[in-house]
């Protein structure tokens, strides 16, 4: 490995406390955990270059629901979803949940972290559909932290004064296409870039000021 490759992994490692930032979506058949269908899941994996954070991989599946699951019409209305659709070419649970896992843990070892952290736009509606993902197809070694989460509509809201992901990225300068939201993948993607614009905005006031001095101006955050 090349010591600038060395520096890369250990400036991620370094900087989230040896804890990963995956940034996850999951759109779904409606709002409760342990009763509502998981119909998509993009996972974006992170990653430091010269300094700065971006986006490293993309990972994608259609879910197909679990037996007895249930699903609104209304979120399907939102999300856009066809579930008689031949192209979705949806993977069972179990599939989706070991290949995301097994890619999580791959990208933990590669940046020298210890565990993953989950990223996510009101980031507690996706943990607690993943880890009822986890509990109910009896996954083992899941990666992610198993309560902390890391919530960019909290930071949005620090950094720009809006919680929507939509408002929040155009304000950060972000392109939003509304015709693609509610896509897994689209929003996961628009997600990472909000939350690596706020990180990146932060270390560039934090070394401007001074290590440990707080960025008391919103100008920091362009």
């Amino acid at each position: 490995m090349t010591d600038a490759k060395n520096k890369t992994t250990t400036r991620m490692a370094e900087r989230f406390r040896g804890y990963l930032p995956v940034v996850v979506d999951i759109e779904t058949g409606g709002f409760e955990a342990d009763r509502h269908a998981i119909l998509e899941i993009a996972a974006i994996t992170l990653v430091y270059e010269e300094g700065s954070l971006s986006i490293d991989g993309r990972l994608c599946w259609a879910v197909q629901p679990f037996r007895g699951a249930a699903i609104e019409a209304s979120s399907l209305k939102i999300t856009g979803i066809d579930l008689t659709d031949p192209k979705r070419q949806a993977s069972d649970e179990q599939v989706v949940v070991k290949a995301l896992f097994g890619e999580v843990r791959k990208a933990i070892k590669a940046a020298r972290c210890h565990r993953g952290i989950l990223v996510g736009h009101n980031a507690a509606f996706d943990a607690q559909f993943l880890r009822a993902l986890a509990h109910r197809t009896q996954a083992k070694r899941d990666p992610f932290h198993p309560f902390s989460v890391i919530d960019t509509a909290s930071l949005a809201a620090v950094a720009y004064g809006h919680t929507v992901l939509s408002e929040a990225c155009q304000r950060a300068g972000i392109p939003f296409d509304a015709e693609k939201a509610h896509s897994a993948l689209y929003d996961a993607e628009r997600t990472a870039e909000l939350f690596c614009k706020i990180v990146n905005a932060w270390d560039r006031g934090i070394a401007s000021a001074g290590r440990g001095t707080v960025p008391t101006s919103r100008r920091q955050f362009p």
